[in-house]
C-alpha cells in the first residue's frame, strides 16, 4: 500500500481550491460608491417574491454604464444588485438586514458557456459566503437566458 506524503495532499487540495476560486466571481469591493442604476422593491404576491422580495439597489461600475449605454457589454463590467428586507411601518418602507449582494462579472472567455457572464450571490452582510454555492452560473443563467436580446441583463439604466 502506498502513502501520499501529507504535503502533497496539502499541494493537492490548496491547487484544487485555487483553481475553483479563480472561476468564481468576487465580491464587489465599495460598490456602493459605483453609479446608481435604480431601485425596485418586489412586493409579497409577485412571483419572485419568495427568492427576491424586497428593496433592490442596483450599481454598475463604469464598464457596465458603457454597456447600459451601448448595449455591448465589456469584459470587466459588473452589475450589482443589493437586495435587503423591506421593513414598512408608519406608512413608509425602510431598509431593512442585507439579505443578498447578487453579481453579475462580465468576462467572456472565462464564463463563455454563460453568455460571457459570471453570478454570484453573497450571503448577508458575508463577503466570502456564497448563497448560491456551486451552481451559481447555471441557476442565474437560467433566468437570465430569457434577456439574451440584451445581454442577458434584466435592468436599464434610469434616464
Amino acid at each position: 500500500m502506498h502513502r501520499v506524503p501529507v504535503f502533497i495532499l496539502a499541494l493537492m487540495s490548496t491547487t484544487a481550491a485555487l483553481a475553483a476560486d479563480t472561476a468564481a466571481v468576487p465580491y464587489p469591493q465599495n460598490y456602493r460608491d459605483w453609479h446608481h442604476v435604480k431601485s425596485m422593491v418586489i412586493n409579497p404576491g409577485h412571483g419572485l417574491y419568495d427568492a427576491f422580495g424586497g428593496i433592490h439597489h442596483f450599481y454598475a461600475n463604469a464598464a457596465a454604464v458603457k454597456g447600459y449605454k451601448s448595449g455591448k457589454w465589456p469584459d470587466g463590467a459588473v452589475i450589482v444588485f443589493d437586495l435587503l428586507e423591506a421593513k414598512t411601518a408608519d406608512n413608509t418602507v425602510t431598509e431593512g438586514a442585507r439579505k443578498v449582494v447578487g453579481v453579475m462579472h462580465r468576462d467572456a472567455k472565462k464564463f463563455s458557456a454563460t453568455g460571457g457572464w459570471g453570478y454570484e450571490g453573497f450571503k448577508g452582510d458575508s463577503k466570502t459566503e456564497r448563497a448560491v454555492g456551486a451552481n451559481a452560473l447555471a441557476a442565474c443563467h437560467t433566468c437570465h437566458i430569457a434577456q439574451k436580446d440584451s445581454g442577458f441583463v434584466f435592468s436599464k439604466l434610469r434616464p
